[in-house]
């Protein structure tokens, strides 16, 4: 303890302590009581699926909404930061690392498993094996990486982002709520509301820790015939600790920046090969087609319980409201390094960029080693009984230049696994220490060995399905402080518009008989109707 106490001899905040007596207790009872503790999690988890999906529902949809009217309001001309400023990224290298950050890990895990499960496995509506499911699984493959869950991660990091860089103040999710509630954040309140943004995110990402390497244990598997057990897992987690503490020691510029970049180099690389061999008519055809199927049935999917259907009732609670759920969860992290790498941009270059870009990458990914993997089940049907971590490699097995492409896999896993967990360590340092921009390195070190020893120990035990329940239940109280940041976040900007006069009235009209021409100039283009 005397050792604890030395490595954080630094301004660590109540949130920090708070967070990790919740988290020791949490893990402590997943190894005690394992079984009842998931037994009991697992169920509060499908109750609050169950009964408050709608809710959920219509909370996401309602974050769509408020993206796209700040996309179009007067107030996307304010920046994030002050007037003037500008952004201290370049837009390849902010999006590489928001993408990194919130979804790359999860785009290599279930961009061949999920389109080929809700064809072959589990159909969202359609009958299994039919022109319709499989039209379905990749509409509903859309539907889970799309607007919806980028519009989450928007909200809560332009919230930050605004209230930190336009507002001065702190890099924590309680300041967002300062309209609403004034100074009682900096109270109890707003110590709890800090301390469940460090829970969740350290939950959530030693969750991400087992599960990375597991699927890195089984591509090895596959590609190598090494062995499937806890002591190569172990041994992956290590290696992998080693190499985000070394990147999150040196810094944003030196280390999530440059794995970012290297994370999109091989997640495209892997995706033009993987093109190359495919169908790959079949894959634009896909692609194109799914959008259409996408837009066309967005409210539809958006607003889906499956009532009066128990079958499609347990779809959506495995699938959709697994996803929703996971994404209100991990947006606290997510968020605030979002918020982090985006000062000086403007509110509609934000909100567009976030929503869109990953969107629309996502949704090739999708439809690329969604064919692959469809068409190598129409080679081999027993694909679909492979876990879903060996799944993407059971597939390269039936194309050529199958070990390259699991190579590759393997090593965007990992690449995708160390940025994850090395932005993870920066917030939680960022957090820990009441928001600062740039955190101590001894938090970020314990931090990173404290995550790394919890998911290794858990995986050893059997414990990661408690943690993912958990992450699943912190959601809920998520969900309901999105709504309240939204609200605040959109009462401010509404107040700063009305102070900086913001209007979407035109300033000029041309004269009559006289239109405006960029070919042409006109004498009278300085004189107003």
């Amino acid at each position: 303890m005397q050792k604890l106490k030395k490595l954080i001899k630094t301004e660590v905040t109540l949130s920090f302590w708070i967070a990790l007596i919740a988290i020791i207790m949490i893990v402590v009872s997943s190894l005690v009581f394992s079984t009842k503790i998931e037994a009991f999690t697992g169920n509060l988890r499908d109750s609050l699926s169950s009964n408050l999906g709608w809710f959920y529902l219509l909370l996401v949809l309602f974050l769509v909404g408020v993206c796209f009217i700040l996309m179009l309001s007067p107030a996307g001309k304010i920046r994030l930061g002050d007037p003037g400023s500008r952004p201290e990224y370049s837009t390849v290298s902010w999006i590489a690392m928001l993408f990194s950050a919130g979804m790359g890990i999860g785009l290599v895990f279930y961009g061949a498993a999920e389109p080929l499960s809700h064809y072959a496995i589990q159909a969202p509506e359609a009958a299994l094996y039919s022109q319709e499911a499989l039209r379905d699984a990749f509409k509903y493959s859309f539907f889970h990486y799309g607007i919806h869950a980028w519009a989450i991660y928007a909200i809560v990091g332009l919230a930050i982002a605004y209230f930190q860089f336009r507002k001065k103040e702190s890099t924590l999710l309680s300041s967002t709520l300062k309209p609403l509630i004034g100074n009682a954040v900096e109270g109890k309140l707003g110590k709890v509301l800090d301390s469940l943004t460090i829970f969740a995110t350290v939950i959530g990402v030693a969750t991400s820790l087992g599960s990375g390497a597991i699927q890195i244990n089984g591509g090895l598997n596959e590609l190598l015939n090494v062995p499937q057990n806890h002591a190569v897992q172990l041994i992956i987690i290590i290696v992998a600790t080693v190499l985000f503490m070394a990147s999150a020691i040196s810094g944003l510029d030196k280390g999530v920046k440059t794995l970012s970049n290297l994370n999109m180099i091989l997640a495209g690389l892997l995706m033009v090969v993987a093109f190359i061999i495919g169908s790959n008519v079949e894959m634009m055809n896909t692609f194109t087609e799914s959008i259409g199927l996408y837009l066309g049935d967005l409210l539809r999917m958006s607003t889906r319980t499956g009532a009066g259907n128990v079958n499609q009732q347990e779809w959506i609670n495995s699938w959709t409201m697994f996803y929703w759920s996971w994404w209100l969860a991990w947006s606290p992290f997510v968020g605030v390094f979002i918020a982090r790498i985006s000062k000086g941009r403007t509110i509609r270059e934000f909100v567009s960029y976030v929503l869109l870009i990953p969107s629309v990458f996502s949704f090739l990914w999708f439809s690329v080693f969604g064919v692959l993997s469809t068409d190598a089940f129409a080679l081999d049907p027993s694909i679909a009984e492979k876990p879903f971590e060996q799944l993407l490699f059971a597939a390269f097995d039936k194309y050529p230049l199958s070990g390259l492409m699991s190579l590759l896999a393997i090593v965007l896993v990992f690449s995708f696994f160390i940025t994850s967990a090395d932005s993870a360590t920066f917030v939680l340092a960022m957090q820990s220490e009441g928001g600062s921009l740039h955190p101590n390195n001894k938090i970020k070190v314990l931090w990173g060995i404290l995550v790394s020893a919890i998911a290794a120990v858990l995986l050893r035990a059997g414990g990661l399905n408690v943690l993912q329940n958990v992450l699943i239940i912190a959601a809920f109280p998520f969900a309901i402080l999105l709504l309240l940041v939204s609200i605040s976040l959109m009462k401010e900007l509404n107040y700063e518009r009305k102070q900086m006069g913001l209007t979407i009235d035109p300033k000029r009209y041309p004269k009559k008989g006289l239109p405006f021409r960029s070919y042409e100039e006109n004498d009278d283009d300085d004189d107003e109707e």
